[in-house]
Formats: structure tokens, sequence, C-alpha cells
């Protein structure tokens, strides 16, 4: 993500930004496919923030995969490549964004938004 500063120079904002480092409570389906493999699973969030969500599945991968998730929430998409950073087995995975379109982005934020005004 990039925002511009008052210059008009592009820089970097940061993942952790102190707004979006909160998990918040959050549903959506979710579509993972590992990109080493090729296998496909489905699982509903549990949370969300910035920087990742916690999908509850039936089959956690290993940490360190890499991977394409898809959340659905009420027709609205977002597509991202994130890593599995924590396993809990039988319960679900922690996911680390790493890279994401800007059409995405700025749903993430959206949905971000509104959880947080919602709070």
């Amino acid at each position: 993500m990039t925002d511009r500063t008052s210059q008009g120079a592009p820089h970097k904002t940061s993942l952790r930004d102190r707004r979006y480092a909160i998990r918040y409570p959050f549903a959506a389906d979710a579509e993972i496919l590992d990109l080493e493999c090729g296998a496909r699973s489905d699982g509903v969030t549990s949370d969300i923030s910035l920087g990742g969500c916690f999908v509850c599945t039936s089959k956690p991968l290993p940490l360190k995969t890499r991977i394409r998730v898809t959340l659905e929430r009420k027709g609205e998409h977002i597509q991202a490549l994130a890593m599995v950073r924590i396993v809990k087995p039988k319960i679900g995975m922690g996911l680390e964004f790493l890279d994401m379109e800007p059409v995405s982005s700025a749903t993430l934020k959206r949905w971000l938004d509104q959880l947080r005004r919602n709070r």
C-alpha cells in the first residue's frame, strides 16, 4: 500500500498502522489455494486485521506455506498472497497477508474501517 506525503511523493504505509493492528472478530468465507501443490481448502475467518486473518479450517497447512487466499463477505472479495504463520491443529491457521492488489487493499481497509466504527 502507498500513501502520498504532503509533498506528493509516495511512501510506504506500515502494515502495522496502529489503527489497523487490532484484530477484529470477522466472519468471511475463505478459499485457500496452496501454491506449492495446488490443493484447495475452504474455511471461515474468525478475525481480521490489516496484516492478516485467522481462518478456521479442518485442514490447516504447515507453517510457512505460501497460499493464495480469497475472502468473501456480502458479495465483496479480497484476494491476497499470504503465508501460514500460526497453526492450531483441528482449529485453523493464522495467515499473514504478503501482497494484495489495490482493489483488494481498498476493500480490506473499508471492512476494517466499518469494524472500527461499530465497536
